[in-house]
């Protein structure tokens, strides 16, 4: 009796120490997920940065873009009205030399 006695007492003395060891293990890897995450924190705000600054580029790079697609617009419907206005401007010409003409007839 006395040898299980003993016996039970090295297991459970072996139990509280893998059970110390286990919490140590774990608290370790606790500050050890803490520590990376802080770091990964740290890396990700020097960056900030640099993404705004990207962010920006991009921005301003589709905002000249759509500048030039406006203006290409704007010169091509110039053009056109200004063709219109000189086909128009023949047609006003010879609807006007027409009334001259029938009024001269006419009077």
């Amino acid at each position: 009796m006395e040898d299980t006695l003993k016996r039970l007492l090295i297991v459970e003395t072996e139990a509280e120490q893998l059970v110390t060891k286990s919490k140590a293990e774990k608290e370790q890897i606790i500050q050890q997920a803490l520590t990376e995450t802080h770091q990964s924190e740290q890396q990700f705000k020097t960056k900030i940065p640099d993404i705004h600054a990207e962010f920006m580029q991009k921005a301003e790079e589709r905002a000249v873009q759509s500048i030039a697609e406006l203006n290409k617009r704007y010169e091509e419907r110039k053009t056109n009205l200004r063709e219109l206005a000189i086909d128009n401007q023949q047609k006003a010409l010879e609807a006007a030399v027409q009334i001259i003409m029938q009024v001269k007839s006419n009077g």
